[in-house]
């Protein structure tokens, strides 16, 4: 499942960050990355241990982790730290899988959901899509600034060339409650299902209290928590 998400569509937000990302230190982002990952990674990333970094981490990290259509189609367990992403002309990233485990000691997690937030809008560069293969078919993004792309991790993906400006975005990965994504998906077509019909029934309605009992005792069957 890929979903793209509206995640931040404040105009005067989405200036103040980008003042923000002016002071940020940046780095080569293959330090980042794994063995295979590092010979096709051409981008730079922010130093995050700085103070715009960790004001960045600050800001971005609850603004992914409260979201609603987060919490429902990737039931969170753990969200990664986070990285922001430079990349300008002539840099990508090619045809790569994420690294399964991510992180040290009690910080290490399973990568189970990737996402990419788009932090500068798409008519600032050319090139730098954001393309995902999986199941005999390939889908290619280029979200608009404040746009979050949630996509499995399990999937090859790259990022296409930047032939012009520079495409800024911020990226981590999530571990969800529920490992299997099929069962992820389950739940979000009934958290769906519940957000509508919550708009035309009853709260105490029979059919919405079997509908809460439902996912409720799905949640009980198969989250780690």
């Amino acid at each position: 499942m890929i979903l793209v998400i509206n995640a931040l569509g404040d105009a005067d937000h989405l200036a103040a960050l980008r003042e923000r990302i002016d002071l940020l230190e940046w780095r080569d982002g293959r330090a980042t990355a794994g063995a295979t990952a590092r010979e096709v990674k051409r981008n730079l990333q922010a130093a995050m241990g700085t103070s715009a970094g960790r004001r960045m981490q600050d800001e971005l990290l609850p603004l992914i982790a409260e979201n609603a259509v987060v919490k429902a189609a990737a039931q969170p367990r753990r969200i990664s730290p986070l990285i922001i992403s430079k990349t300008g002309v002539d840099g990508q990233y090619g045809a790569h899988v994420d690294n399964p485990l991510m992180g040290r000691g009690a910080a290490r997690l399973r990568t189970d959901i990737s996402f990419t937030l788009f932090l500068t809008p798409p008519d600032e560069y050319d090139g730098g899509e954001l393309v995902v293969h999986a199941a005999g078919m390939s889908q290619e993004m280029k979200g608009e600034a404040g746009h979050l792309v949630l996509y499995p991790s399990t999937s090859i993906h790259e990022v296409r060339p930047v032939t012009r400006g520079e495409r800024i975005v911020c990226v981590g990965w999530i571990e969800s409650l529920i490992a299997d994504q099929g069962r992820r998906e389950m739940l979000f077509e009934l958290e769906n299902l519940r957000t509508s019909l919550r708009q035309k029934l009853p709260l105490q309605s029979a059919e919405l209290l079997t509908l809460d009992k439902t996912i409720a005792n799905l949640l009980r069957m198969w989250a780690h928590a």
